[in-house]
């Protein structure tokens, strides 16, 4: 299941990162409204975790953009506000559900759940390019009958470029969607990543390769 977090508190959005990705959900993280939105036009997510108040547009602003333009991801209203009348707004303008911060984490797990299965592209959690296949609910890819497990982050890099066949990704940009531009991590790890998805691919005879293109950075195409 794939989730965007808009949380301006940095702090809180790399907790809230960590224990998503512990229960297999794959994130990512933005720390204003601007951005926010942003994700949200042009990535299909299965639920989003908005703040109220956050830097450029606030939550509730991107939520009405949101409806407004027809998208219908669930939402998760996520804020220290507690009154009614900010609950009351918040499901108005279309959120999904409200949650008040400090929150049991195994609230908020079981509640981004229940949205999930409500996500119109929950149901399209396995996407295929190739003779390969990516299986959101089981991190698994497949090839007719071989399969191999992948970790959180080896399908999120895959997930990215099989929902963006041919185009190019720098190293850079793949550094900050897939391990968030907080992240301590070296960006190294992009590369040994790219290799050990390399390794996965070639080993259930894949017919799609992440290509190095010189320069610019990496591309995923089928080969056959």
């Amino acid at each position: 299941m794939r989730i965007l977090i808009a949380e301006d508190e940095i702090s809180t959005a790399k907790a809230l990162k960590v224990i998503m990705e512990k229960n297999k959900f794959s994130v990512d993280i933005v720390h204003n409204g601007d951005d926010a939105w942003s994700y949200v036009k042009t990535t299909p997510y299965e639920v989003v975790v908005l703040d109220i108040m956050m830097p450029g547009m606030s939550g509730l602003e991107v939520l009405s953009l949101m409806r407004e333009n027809k998208i219908n991801t669930p939402v998760l209203m996520l804020t220290a506000k507690s009154e009614i009348e900010d609950k009351v707004a918040g499901l108005e303008a279309g959120a999904d559900d409200y949650l008040a911060k400090p929150f049991a984490s195994s609230e908020l797990i079981a509640r981004v759940k229940a949205l999930g299965r409500r996500s119109e592209v929950y149901s399209d959690s396995i996407r295929t390019l190739g003779n390969i296949s990516l299986d959101g609910n089981r991190y698994e890819l497949r090839s007719g009958d071989q399969t191999v497990s992948l970790t959180n982050k080896e399908y999120q890099l895959l997930e990215l470029f099989i929902l963006h066949p041919g185009f190019v990704f720098s190293t850079e940009h793949l550094m900050e969607k897939i391990w968030g531009i907080d992240s301590d991590s070296d960006i190294d790890v992009v590369w040994t990543h790219i290799g050990f998805v390399r390794k996965k691919l070639k080993n259930i005879n894949a017919d799609v390769e992440i290509k190095t293109i010189r320069g610019a950075g990496y591309s995923l195409e089928v080969t056959a």
